[in-house]
């Protein structure tokens, strides 16, 4: 009897030590994961300082039930265009729904992309990516956050674990966000190192090729920043490609001079885009889009399902990868199919108009049904509600 009782004793003790020493210190929590932040702030710009204070205090240094459950590290809700996996949770309303990840790369992916693709924080990545403070109020005053205190939370965290080192260490290959037509780099070329071929244009600015300085990389493949009065034949020529290749690098048919300063690829573009997506400029062509993202242009009209004629508003989201568009066709189907069957049983069936603050548990509640039983009859795939939806409540 004695031992099973220290056998009992040991198993709850070694439990406990065992939960114990699964808790995060914030330090951990960064060590963890700051290779994610500084590779998303690389691949879609949200600097890695913000990133990592957001992630400190959404999961409360990584030990919140939601992120136990969800590996959701910044408290995303489902909202009407998540289709995947989400779990309920109490927040602003009992039994609100947020999004669930297989992992946290996951979760840090899709917060870059949430953010850039939101329309209502276009406005914070035409700050320095240094600005942390910007970034921070920025956050709270498009709406991420409704705590008054949230940005000094942020910037808090970010001076006291010295998170910023972070940002400076992926500031150089943060993508640019375009305000307008692109603009050659203003440095002047002073001292050409041995190896320059110039090419020289009507107005006497050089074109340099060469592999120190002057050719530079998008999405992984070299161009150059060609000035008007160049010929596309005295490039070929300088850069030892064939015409026919240079023109098919750069989707053009046909040589001539170049009107305007321009991109020109000296490889061959990629099929996708090094991120999912991108906001249209003011005044920007699709084969503006095309060059400055380093992809084929039969591909970006693919993807968007384009013509070359098409005009694009500014504010515009083109996607950049075949999964992007399949996903947000999913979403399109998705929507029609709900809506259809709404339609369908509504017209017998016993409904409830969403109130607001109401989540599935509340309604299951009030109607003595369960939350399974709500789901199976609305073909519901999230918790995720919106007020006025009507909802079957019996059969």
């Amino acid at each position: 009897m004695v031992k099973k009782i220290v056998y009992l004793w040991l198993i709850i003790f070694g439990g406990l030590i065992s939960a114990t020493a699964q808790i995060l210190t914030p330090q951990q929590y960064i060590d963890k994961y700051k290779d994610l932040a500084i590779r998303e702030m690389k691949r879609m710009g949200v600097p890695a300082a913000i990133t990592l204070a957001q992630g400190l205090l959404e999961t409360e240094n990584g030990n919140s039930d939601l992120v136990r459950r969800s590996n959701n590290h910044f408290g995303i809700k489902c909202k009407s265009s998540w289709t995947a996996e989400g779990v309920t949770h109490d927040d602003d309303a009992p039994g609100e729904c947020f999004r669930s990840y297989k992992d946290a790369e996951a979760s840090y992916r899709d917060h870059s992309n949430y953010l850039r693709g939101t329309d209502r924080y276009a406005s914070l990545f035409t700050l320095d990516p240094a600005d942390y403070k910007g970034w921070a109020k920025g956050l709270r005053k498009a709406g991420y956050a409704t705590n008054p205190r949230y940005p000094d939370i942020l910037i808090k965290n970010i001076e006291q674990y010295n998170l910023q080192q972070y940002s400076l260490a992926a500031a150089k290959d943060v993508p640019k966000t375009e305000t307008g037509k692109y603009e050659d780099n203003k440095e002047p070329p002073a001292e050409k190192p041995s190896g320059v071929n110039p090419l020289t244009s009507d107005n006497n600015d050089d074109i340099n090729i060469t592999e120190e300085g002057f050719i530079h990389y998008i999405n992984g493949h070299k161009y150059i920043n060609a000035k008007k009065g160049i010929s596309l034949l005295a490039i070929a020529t300088s850069a030892d490609i064939d015409l026919s290749k240079l023109l098919a690098f750069n989707d053009l048919t046909t040589d001539g001079i170049l009107k305007n300063d321009q991109i020109i690829f000296l490889q061959r573009k990629s099929k996708t885009g090094d991120k999912d997506f991108y906001m249209v400029q003011p005044q920007e062509s699709l084969y503006d889009i095309a060059q400055k993202n380093g992809i084929q242009l039969k591909y970006l009209l693919m993807y968007n399902e384009l013509t070359e004629s098409s005009v694009m508003p500014a504010g515009k989201k083109l996607y950049l990868t075949p999964t992007a568009q399949t996903q947000q066709a999913a979403v399109i189907k998705n929507e029609i199919a709900a809506t259809v069957v709404k339609k369908t049983v509504l017209a017998t069936k016993k409904t409830h108009a969403v109130q607001p603050k109401e989540g599935l548990y509340f309604i299951a509640k009030k109607y003595q049904v369960t939350v399974q039983q709500l789901r199976e009859w609305n073909n519901l795939t999230t918790d995720n509600l919106k007020i006025g939806q009507q909802l079957i409540v019996s059969k």
